[in-house]
């Protein structure tokens, strides 16, 4: 008998040193997710620690980390087991930053210049509430179904919607939010921000700035088979640049969110692994690459900071968005963007659009017609730095269909065959929630 238990101990232990040996190299990506995930939602959106750690942090693993927010010295730090503690600390501007031990927070920082115009008009061109519209050519019984459908019942937490926003002829006909959320709401687009990231580059376009057909302006990969990798190849995801999307795993994205400083320069020192316009990848690393290029097109820091406000997000009216950086002052245009579900729909509108914001072009038409063209690598899902439904990913919906997704289920889409933009915030994706037949039942409630 002694024997048996001594075995019974002997596998025990084994088992316990395995799980810890796995487990313990991922502990500073778990309290690092989860710091700056405390930190962003309470002081972005002024969510309490519950409420983010009852939704946001509701994730395998990332739930064993305790958390701790300090209001005065408005950061987050968590840990997990007493272990690998990391902090997020917030500034006004430039939202939760995940820092390091050799970060020096006394140090002077830059803020973007932001401008707000009090214009007086409706949504979405103005600051007044919207104007109810009933329009003749929309069932809403069958509207309203699709939208509650798209929500959990009483305490359920099976489609975990936050919020859905639904806009036909650039008039709200559907609008619903989950307790705890309302049209003030900020919540975080997670990937979504690779469209905002994009359009950066279609307004340096349009204002003879920037040609996206020329070498990726990279001093370093002058000298090696680099060197043909064009912004276009980059904004396709279509670079041939070695990287490893996952986030279940310590992976090339995870470590650049929870432990660079400078996140624009991972993707950029990775190597080719295949030429260029022959294999899509999907790349965060890409996207904050991208932002590093941008921030080489200005000759001050400052200059880099505002132009994301004053030539897109401001001009638009998206007065609730911030785009968080990283601890170089990069903008983290990969993951880290924050709006109200209304300013998400503005972005839409831009784009249903083609760049014209009431009256005033932000970009050229061609560049939302380059946004929406399949790759010919992505089997028709891929445009520029946006989802598509060419190959018909989505059966029940129009092919016209291109849209912003982003982790746990954020989209933004653009169907312009049917003038609607359609915004869904929550924390399931798909095959949890289903997003075709979500999609499906507000296309069939406007009638064609």
């Amino acid at each position: 008998m002694k024997k048996v238990f001594k075995f019974v101990g002997f596998v025990s232990f084994i088992g316990i040193f395995y799980v810890g040996l796995i487990t313990y190299p991922k502990l500073d990506l778990i309290s690092g997710f989860s710091a700056k995930s405390i930190a962003s939602g309470h002081f972005i959106d002024n969510r309490s620690q519950k409420m983010i750690e009852k939704g946001d942090n509701d994730i395998d693993m990332i739930d064993l980390a305790k958390n701790k927010i300090e209001a005065t010295g408005k950061f987050a730090i968590a840990s997990v087991y007493g272990l690998k503690e990391r902090k997020a600390i917030y500034r006004e501007g430039l939202g939760a930053t995940l820092i390091n031990d050799d970060f020096d927070v006394s140090k002077p920082y830059l803020v973007p210049k932001r401008t707000r115009l009090n214009i007086n008009m409706p949504f979405p061109y103005g600051n007044n509430e919207p104007k109810d519209t009933v329009f003749s050519d929309v069932d809403y019984t069958k509207l309203n179904a699709a939208v509650a459908n798209a929500f959990d019942e009483k305490e359920a937490i099976k489609k975990r919607t936050r919020s859905l926003l639904v806009i036909y002829k650039d008039k709200i006909i559907a609008e619903k939010y989950d307790s705890g959320f309302d049209k003030n709401s900020k919540i975080l687009g997670w990937s979504m921000t690779k469209s905002i990231t994009s359009a950066m580059f279609g307004i340096l376009e349009i204002q003879g700035k920037y040609d996206i057909y020329k070498p990726a302006p990279i001093p370093e990969w002058k000298n090696d088979d680099r060197k043909s990798i064009t912004t276009n190849d980059l904004l396709h995801m279509n670079s041939g640049l070695e990287w490893e999307e996952q986030y279940d795993k310590i992976s090339d994205a995870t470590k650049m969110l929870f432990q660079a400083e400078d996140m624009t320069l991972v993707q950029r020192k990775k190597s080719m692994v295949f030429r260029t316009n022959t294999h899509w990848n999907y790349s965060s690393g890409t996207t904050n690459l991208l932002s590093g290029i941008l921030r080489k097109q200005f000759k001050t820091h400052q200059e880099y900071l505002d132009f994301w406000y004053s030539a897109l997000i401001d001009k638009i009216g998206m007065y609730s968005m911030v785009i968080e950086t990283d601890m170089a002052g990069n903008y983290v245009g990969s993951s880290y963007g924050w709006a109200t579900t209304r300013d998400w729909s503005k972005f839409g509108l831009l784009y249903l659009h083609k760049g014209n914001w009431n009256g005033e072009q932000i970009f050229n038409e061609s560049w939302a017609k380059y946004t929406a063209t399949p790759t010919n690598t992505s089997n028709g899902r891929y445009g520029g730095h946006f989802w598509l439904n060419a190959g018909g990913h989505f059966p029940d919906v129009p092919r016209d269909m291109y849209y912003c997704s982003g982790f746990q289920g954020q989209m933004v889409a653009i169907i312009p065959s049917l003038d609607l933009v359609i915004v869904r915030m929550g924390l399931k994706e798909n095959p949890n929630f289903d997003f075709n037949g979500m999609l499906r039942g507000i296309v069939e409630s406007v009638k064609k």
